[in-house]
Order: C-alpha cells, then sequence, then structure tokens
C-alpha cells in the first residue's frame, strides 16, 4: 500500500451529547484535540473522512436528528460514511474508498476511545493500514464492569494504549501524526 494518508473521525456525533455520561468538562478538552486533529490534516491537504454510527431506532437512528457532527466540532469531511457496527470498516464502503484513494496509512480519533475508535484501529490493522491512534483526540466515558467496579476515563484510555501499542497502532499525540503525514 502507498504511505498516502487519511484522517478518520469516528462517531463525533451529537448522539452522545444524548446520554446522561456526556460531561461537558472531559468533552472540552477532546473537542479542543480533535478540532486541532482535523485542522492540521485540512492544512497538510489530508483526506477527513467522517464516520457516523447509525441504528433502526434511538438516539442513533437518522429519525432522531442526532446523527450529525457532534456540538462545538467544526467538520467539513472529504467523504461520510455511516456505520451499523462497531467497525468503520464494516458495511461501510470505507474500505472499497480508502483503496481506490490509496490510502495506506490512517489516522484514527474520535467517540468512544475503548469501542468503535479501538475496533476501527485493530481492524485496519489487520488489513494491513498502518494506523496512528491518536488517544487525545477520543473520547470515552467512566463504565462499570459487571462486578461493580467503575473504570475512569484515564484508566480506560490507558488499557487502550497498552493493548493496541505496537501491536495494532503507533500511539501518537496530535502533532506526532500530523508530522508523520
Amino acid at each position: 500500500m502507498s504511505a498516502a494518508t487519511a484522517l478518520i473521525v469516528v462517531d463525533a456525533q451529537d448522539s452522545f451529547r444524548q446520554r446522561a455520561s456526556w460531561d461537558p468538562a472531559i468533552a472540552g478538552a477532546y473537542l479542543e484535540r480533535q478540532q486541532a486533529l482535523i485542522d492540521g490534516a485540512k492544512a497538510r491537504g489530508l483526506p477527513v473522512v467522517q464516520i457516523l454510527h447509525v441504528e433502526a431506532e434511538g438516539i442513533f437512528s437518522l429519525a432522531s436528528g442526532h446523527v450529525r457532527t457532534v456540538e462545538g466540532l467544526s467538520l467539513a469531511p472529504d467523504v461520510t460514511f455511516h456505520k451499523p457496527s462497531h467497525s468503520a470498516l464494516v458495511g461501510t464502503g470505507l474500505l472499497v474508498w480508502l483503496i481506490q484513494n490509496r490510502i495506506g496509512r490512517v489516522i484514527v480519533s474520535g467517540i468512544r476511545t475503548e469501542q468503535c475508535c479501538e475496533t476501527t484501529t485493530r481492524h485496519a490493522s489487520d488489513l494491513g493500514f498502518a494506523v496512528d491512534y491518536v488517544t487525545e483526540a477520543t473520547l470515552t466515558f467512566d463504565m462499570t464492569d459487571r462486578h461493580g467496579r467503575v473504570f475512569t476515563v484515564d484508566e480506560i484510555k490507558a488499557r487502550t494504549e497498552l493493548v493496541l501499542h505496537e501491536r495494532f497502532a503507533r500511539i501518537a499525540t496530535v502533532e506526532e501524526a500530523l508530522a508523520a503525514a
């Protein structure tokens, strides 16, 4: 594959703002880093891919009106895909688009760190793409496991970096990901 790079912005959509777990304080830092990544990609002429999660019903349905760019983020994507599952590469046309555009490297960012962003990263790596995972440009929320233990945002992000680093992706800051483009 070629060295051409694309930025993938996964599920940065208003659907998440409708959940009780949405925390404006945590979201603010994410939005700032996500915007810096988008702006930097655009400045370098990198294609920006927007992925939106869509379900048949609820806050992720098209009928809800929440399947749109999350408030606080300015995003003019080169292409948008709707995804029905965790990986942005399943059922979306993204893989075909990446191949047609001779993309060999992807930068992954968006919402949620340990779910759709991590799944897309693993899948892209398994398909042979070089992947930069920009944790600071991902967002997640505290989670409680089946035993009642609460995992904080920082713990979830640290665990995601642990399992992805040097196996599926290079963990990079916004600046590092853009510098390699």
